[in-house]
């Protein structure tokens, strides 16, 4: 399908597709012309897109991990050429994957962290919601029960509602 074909005027009617022009060479010689499909099909994306916060860690973890490999890969080759260059490269490798494990890190607490504030809201099940209802009631039942034997025993009596 060429260029031509996908676009569409703005009236976007049939007529429109209708007086656009077929290159005979643009379509395959084994697909029937009315069989043609779009070349890219848009899907819903399966996952949500990261938080800000994040996203942001991940970004600079990712930064600070490729430097870190670069810094090692340039130590190990300093190393086997000998060069003066050598031992700060091993030490600054060293430093920059503690900081690239910091990186990782901040990473997962950030996420934590941010779903910790800003995470799923969860909406308790009606079955979660009435046993929740029942538990508070037998509760209510049993301190209007334990205030009442209070009240009496106040009273002076000895835990019966009547004096013989």
């Amino acid at each position: 399908m060429g260029t031509a074909e996908r676009r569409v005027a703005p009236g976007g009617g049939s007529a429109a597709r209708s007086a656009v022009r077929r290159d005979p060479e643009a379509l395959d010689r084994d697909i029937p012309a009315d069989e043609h499909r779009a070349l890219w099909v848009e899907e819903p994306a399966h996952r949500r897109r990261m938080p800000d916060p994040v996203r942001t860690s991940a970004v600079r973890a990712v930064i600070i991990i490729a430097v870190t490999l670069i810094q090692a890969m340039v130590a190990f080759f300093c190393t086997m050429a000998g060069s003066w260059l050598a031992f700060p490269m091993v030490i600054s490798s060293i430093v920059s994957t503690v900081v690239a494990t910091w990186g990782a890190l901040d990473v997962w607490v950030t996420r934590q962290v941010w779903n910790q504030r800003y995470g799923v809201v969860s909406d308790p099940s009606s079955t979660a919601r009435a046993l929740r209802r029942e538990r508070r009631r037998a509760r209510r039942q049993a301190r209007a029960t334990e205030r009442a034997q209070e009240r009496i025993g106040r009273r002076g009596g000895t835990g019966q509602l009547s004096h013989p």
